[in-house]
């Protein structure tokens, strides 16, 4: 009778991996990114990521213990993931107040009002980048040229972004090969020497971050490929059509927020699909929003609206696109 099996709930699979461990993981994987931008930004990018993470801690601490009265998980370095995300996604030279605001809005309002880590359906992150930007337009698109320590934090010397001066320049008439003389080339993009926010500028340190999550399994490579091989058809299909009008596939790839969206952001485990398929629908759907945004919008960068929209869809995927069930018999015919 020892030799009895145990009958349990599921899930029967066990791992050893959890939150904590998952996000020290995403910590290590945004390092190269952080250290691309106090190497082309300086003191504003400690200043600015300093003041994120350690406001995300605190907010998160505050709201659990004095207003929801409930457990403190600020353990579970998520708090962390989220200071540091907001953090990339803001300009250098933000004044500390912004910051503070932006961290509150995406703990409080992002996060916590929800229930905290595991109920939110928005990335917290880029609630609280979509609501500066919304609210301090002028300070949020202020953005600093790389110019590493020799500028200090408030007296950082402006400029555009390519894709500030790509949507500028098509607005006023002007043909994009006339305009990419005033923008950077694709190698000096791709290391990351242009303006933007502070963690998307250096697609190169990115996409380490993003070959450590995948050899190490904390993501799959289907959202990050789904968003950007849909932005680079879609862009493509309209530089073929009118290249003096549109700019060309890897441009847009390499400027703005598409590999930091891509990479670290759309593959947040709450607020992205559980299944391959859902991923690269909802990875498509953030690529051809982004795309739209881009080229017809207003704004000429639409990556954190992108991946918000695509959130709100997450649970009605979750609930029609469904993993095969264990056991399951398939029929063919």
């Amino acid at each position: 009778m020892s030799s009895l099996l145990t009958v349990s709930q599921s899930p029967h699979i066990y791992t050893p991996d959890d939150t904590k461990k998952l996000m020290r993981g995403v910590i290590i994987a945004l390092i190269p990114a952080f250290i691309a931008s106090v190497y082309y930004f300086g003191w504003g990018a400690l200043i600015i990521t300093a003041t994120s993470v350690l406001s995300c801690i605190i907010f998160e601490y505050v709201i659990q213990k004095y207003l929801i009265r409930g457990p403190v998980t600020i353990t579970d370095n998520s708090a962390i993931v989220t200071g540091l995300l907001l953090a990339f996604n803001l300009p250098s030279n933000l004044p500390v107040p912004l910051v503070i605001l932006g961290a509150l809005v995406a703990i409080g309002i992002g996060k916590m009002s929800f229930g905290g880590l595991g109920n939110n359906p928005f990335n917290p992150a880029l609630v609280g980048r979509v609501f500066l930007l919304i609210s301090f337009p002028v300070q949020m698109t202020t953005w600093p040229v790389p110019s590493g320590f020799k500028t200090g934090y408030a007296d950082a010397i402006t400029g555009a972004t390519p894709l500030g001066i790509l949507k500028e320049g098509i607005r006023n008439g002007e043909k994009v090969s006339q305009l990419m003389n005033q923008i950077p080339d694709h190698m000096q993009m791709f290391y990351g020497h242009m303006g933007g926010s502070m963690g998307e500028v250096a697609a190169l340190a990115l996409l380490i971050g993003f070959i450590y999550m995948l050899a190490r399994k904390i993501i799959t490579w289907h959202i990050p490929v789904a968003v950007t091989g849909s932005v680079a058809l879609f862009t493509g299909i309209l530089w073929l059509i009118n290249p003096e009008k549109n700019a060309d596939p890897l441009f847009h790839l390499l400027t703005g927020g598409v590999l930091l969206g891509a990479i670290f952001m759309a593959t947040d485990y709450v607020t992205s699909p559980m299944v391959p398929k859902a991923m690269i629908i909802y990875g498509i759907g953030i690529g051809v929003i982004t795309v739209i945004i881009r080229v017809y919008g207003a704004y000429p960068e639409g990556v954190s609206f992108a991946i918000l929209i695509m959130n709100a869809f997450v649970p009605l995927m979750n609930a029609w696109i469904k993993p095969k069930r264990f056991g399951e018999e398939v029929r063919n015919g």
